[in-house]
């Protein structure tokens, strides 16, 4: 039987400029507990995170950095100075017990309803829907309703840049509500992984195509981001393999070795790895050293 050593788990490490008591990362998890109306965090949720604030660092549930941006009911933002304050008692309570707390920003794209756009229509790389996709929606109860997701329009380049500047203020948002960093979920079917996997993006302009293209918009965003915050408290969570939420990429060792180089070049505190069969969409074995530039952790 072999035992494995653990004693390096619970050893210090340097993370860009931030010291983490530990190697234990919580990954991020949505809750769907924000405060209504305004989906801005609560007294709750700082008492769940400061009760997990022993881990190395911990990457808060997923949150919209605008209206557009929100693919399930009560999930919390980031984009109005409440929902800032909101964030600060959060990030104060894990501060409180000594841990370090990172906001995940994400835009869902299409995989949301318009009753959680405020009856607007979805934005995505491309007028595709997601097919065999359920979201849910605040139908009046306590419990959630299921809901198919609705075709999308095709973001014009207007759209992207007013996307990539609602990223950019997210993060500084996130530094005012006293976040440690940020990390850019660029993964699992949301609205940055619809525009990488080919799958999911139809595009003929310069965000479409070959993979230097599908990776634009994803650099774009990264760069604004580390732009307005620096590059060492901005991480990137990717999913190589995933077919969830309806995105699937043709030559994903090709893509996605792309996309850790550009990362690279962008030099990302982090990359985080989803991994491959946590969902059991699609087995796929794959050496992450193929992947790993940066310090990287698997979830």
């Amino acid at each position: 039987m072999t035992v494995m050593n653990t004693e390096a788990l619970f050893q210090p490490v340097q993370l860009g400029q931030l010291s983490l008591n530990n190697r234990i990362v919580m990954p991020p998890m949505t809750r769907s507990r924000a405060s209504q109306p305004g989906n801005v965090a609560n007294d709750m949720m700082a008492a769940y995170y400061a009760q997990r604030a022993s881990a190395g660092l911990i990457v808060a549930e997923g949150t919209q950095i605008s209206p557009m941006g929100q693919g399930y009911a009560w999930t919390p933002g980031i984009y109005t100075p409440e929902q800032i304050m909101g964030w600060k008692k959060v990030t104060d309570a894990v501060h409180e017990q000594g841990g370090a707390i990172f906001a995940q920003l994400w835009h869902v794209g299409r995989v949301t309803h318009p009753d959680n756009i405020g009856g607007e229509q979805p934005i995505s790389s491309s007028a595709l829907k997601a097919e065999n996709v359920k979201v849910f929606i605040d139908n009046g109860t306590d419990a959630p309703g299921f809901v198919d997701v609705v075709e999308p329009r095709a973001m014009t380049k207007a759209d992207i840049q007013i996307v990539i500047d609602q990223y950019r203020q997210a993060a500084v948002n996130a530094m005012e509500a006293g976040f440690d960093g940020i990390e850019l979920h660029a993964a699992n079917g949301y609205l940055i992984n619809q525009f990488i996997d080919s799958e999911a993006n139809n595009r003929t302009d310069e965000y479409g195509g070959s993979i230097e293209n599908r990776l634009r918009f994803l650099g774009e965003v990264v760069a604004a981001m580390t732009d307005a915050i620096g590059a060492d408290r901005v991480g990137v969570r990717l999913a190589p393999f995933t077919s969830l939420n309806g995105t699937v990429d043709a030559t994903p060792v090709e893509t996605y070795t792309a996309a850790a180089a550009l990362l690279d070049s962008l030099n990302v505190v982090y990359v985080h790895i989803a991994e491959v069969d946590w969902m059991m969409h699609r087995i796929h074995r794959w050496h992450l050293n193929t992947l790993c530039v940066k310090p990287t952790k698997v979830c």
